[in-house]
């Protein structure tokens, strides 16, 4: 039998070099939505913070770079030191690393069939691979009864 998943907003967020997606879901967890594209750099873990504030965010969850594989690199590490920072921005809410393979190559091809090119696409797909990370771990969560991957402690 499945068991109801917890109540409460989460965010997705997709953590680039450059870009960070974010996304939310509906307070039943239901259906991920996309929210804004964070400029990577200075200020970039207090806007975060602020979105997950107003959204009232419980539970957030970072995509974490793997190989198809399943072995960890340097973005890797790098997205796990950004985790530590953004979770003691975050406390109390939870901040869980869930694994984020093929993200970017799923909103890719999502943005592609309904017609975005080029720029356009570029400006969103980060927004999409939020998406589709949120979406994964709360159709996951719905299985599992209870928040899923790896959660990360503040600094």
């Amino acid at each position: 039998m499945t068991r109801p998943p917890p109540i409460g907003v989460r965010l997705g967020i997709d953590p680039g070099d450059a870009r960070i997606g974010v996304a939310t879901s509906d307070p039943h967890g239901i259906l991920a939505t996309p929210v804004e594209t964070v400029k990577r750099g200075p200020g970039d873990l207090d806007r975060i913070a602020a979105l997950a504030e107003e959204l009232g965010a419980d539970v957030v969850y970072l995509g974490l770079p793997r190989s198809l594989s399943g072995g960890e690199g340097p973005a890797a590490g790098r997205v796990r030191e950004f985790a530590q920072e953004l979770a003691a921005r975050l406390a109390p809410r939870q901040l869980r690393l869930v694994d984020e393979r093929l993200t970017t190559v799923t909103a890719e091809a999502v943005l592609r069939e309904r017609g975005k090119k080029g720029r356009k696409r570029r400006a969103v797909v980060d927004q999409a691979a939020a998406v589709v990370i949120l979406q994964g771990a709360i159709d996951t969560e719905r299985t599992a009864g209870s928040p899923v991957g790896e959660p990360v402690d503040p600094l």
